[in-house]
């Protein structure tokens, strides 16, 4: 991309420059390289790629673990409370996550447990206390994965989806494994 006094200059579109010269729509095809130059514009590569969920920019990994945040001489940075600020690691967010995806798929039955053990003439079908079962291990297998990560590139293969030969899906990723809900 073209920059001008570090702002964004698009091609196909007149410009002004800080002494008030207006520059045609065309300029990207009627000047050369020298031209450019001599007019102030700059080629500044397109930014790299990332993964937001893991990374902040390009080359600026996020944090798998939650750090503790502190002012540029090294003191603890402290809330309102006097608490020490703390951001979250992928780590934390993705167990936070993982329970709210577990609390999401137990809801619906919830109300079946609730009524079982206030009315003494009902029961919970054994289906949905078998799924509700698998649901907890997988959270608790899920949580204990993401534990059991030390990098970031260990993290990131959770989200991996197995496939066969093929490249087809075998499966769901490590991190999304929880059982289906029977219908």
């Amino acid at each position: 991309m073209w920059k001008y006094s570090g702002k964004v200059i698009r091609v196909g579109r007149g410009w002004t420059d800080n002494d008030g010269i207006t520059y045609p729509a065309q300029w990207a095809t009627r000047w050369d390289a020298e031209t450019k130059a001599a007019k102030g514009l700059v080629w500044v590569d397109d930014p790299a790629p990332f993964v937001n969920r893991f990374y902040w920019a390009a080359d600026l990994p996020k944090n798998i673990e939650d750090v503790n945040e502190v002012d540029e001489e090294g003191n603890p940075l402290l809330d309102e409370d006097g608490n020490q600020v703390v951001t979250k690691g992928l780590k934390s967010n993705a167990i936070a996550l993982v329970k709210t995806q577990a609390g999401g798929l137990l809801a619906p039955t919830d109300w079946m447990v609730i009524k079982a053990s206030e009315v003494g003439d009902y029961s919970v079908p054994t289906s949905v206390l078998e799924f509700r079962a698998a649901v907890r291990l997988a959270s608790n297998q899920i949580e204990a994965a993401i534990l059991a990560t030390t990098t970031l590139d260990e993290f990131k293969s959770l989200y991996d989806v197995p496939v066969d030969a093929d490249g087809n899906p075998t499966g769901n990723a490590p991190i999304n494994d929880f059982p289906e809900a029977d219908s």
